[in-house]
């Protein structure tokens, strides 16, 4: 019934933490997928002590996305559930999501509520990072609030969207889920079913500087795309109005005239 896809690069110790929250699961209707972006750290030979629980597969280091299209290639079923490998999953996770989306037969995603940890802290999320359900476009302009590790989605939702873009090196989740908030109702679980860990040094958000380089980069995607409603693309014209004057005033601060530039030249290409 569901198809869950662990992607991992050189996180040999969470990767088997995650494993194992996936495999303790009360609702046992899954395939697990592991795809390996190109680890060093010796992890293929440490899941072999899950044998035939899981399907391993290699692939030379290409990115998170590459990653989890990788494992969407793999994946027989009809629900779709990703798991970050720094991430956990609670026990009860896919049999509450999948009780919800079998009384709504109508609704291609679903996504939970969660616990945060930080250098093994337990802390409280901002307001910014609230969570909301049904049609959340507006809300998933100013940052990224789905975990990819919360959602459960139909197979059928890639048909409608298409797969992750691999030419975003991080803000990947931002960029797909603008695509697919623009499309259909995201609906929210409101429990605490995953529990996301952070802090540490080899988080992708801590890999690259500037991320919101990424999102104007997203921005421009769907905007170019055509497919916005009226109100959409306002909305999305205005968010990327403040993301544009943030990195003209960064790249100024920093003698940064040409970087300037770009991001000025887009405030021109898409008047509010």
């Amino acid at each position: 019934m569901v198809s869950v896809i662990i992607t991992t690069c050189n996180r040999k110790d969470f990767v088997l933490e995650a494993v194992d929250s996936v495999l303790t699961q009360s609702y046992k209707d899954f395939e697990l997928i592991v795809v390996d972006d190109g680890s060093t750290d010796n992890t293929e030979e440490s899941l072999k002590k899950f044998g035939d629980q899981l399907l391993y597969a290699y692939q030379a280091n290409q990115g998170v996305s590459a990653a989890r299209n990788c494992g969407l290639e793999h994946a027989r079923g009809e629900f779709i559930a990703f798991l970050d490998s720094d991430d956990l999953w609670l026990p009860k996770k896919l049999q509450i999501q999948i009780a919800f989306m079998e009384k709504r037969p109508d609704a291609q995603i679903c996504y939970t509520d969660e616990i945060w940890i930080r250098r093994g802290v337990r802390v409280n999320p901002k307001k910014k990072h609230a969570k909301y359900s049904g049609w959340i476009f507006p809300y998933c302009l100013p940052l990224c609030i789905i975990s990819p590790s919360s959602a459960l989605m139909r197979k059928s939702l890639f048909g409608l969207v298409g797969k992750f873009d691999p030419l975003f090196p991080v803000c990947e989740d931002y960029e797909f889920w603008l695509r697919v908030a623009s499309c259909v109702p995201i609906f929210l679980i409101p429990q605490r079913l995953i529990i996301k860990r952070g802090g540490h040094p080899d988080q992708l958000s801590h890999r690259n500087w500037g991320n919101d380089r990424h999102r104007v980069k997203a921005l421009v995607k769907i905007l170019e795309r055509g497919e916005l409603n009226t109100s959409m693309r306002r909305l999305t014209i205005q968010e990327l109005h403040r993301k544009c004057r943030v990195l003209v005033n960064g790249f100024l601060k920093r003698g940064k005239g040409e970087e300037s530039k770009q991001y000025r030249d887009l405030l021109e290409q898409y008047p509010l």
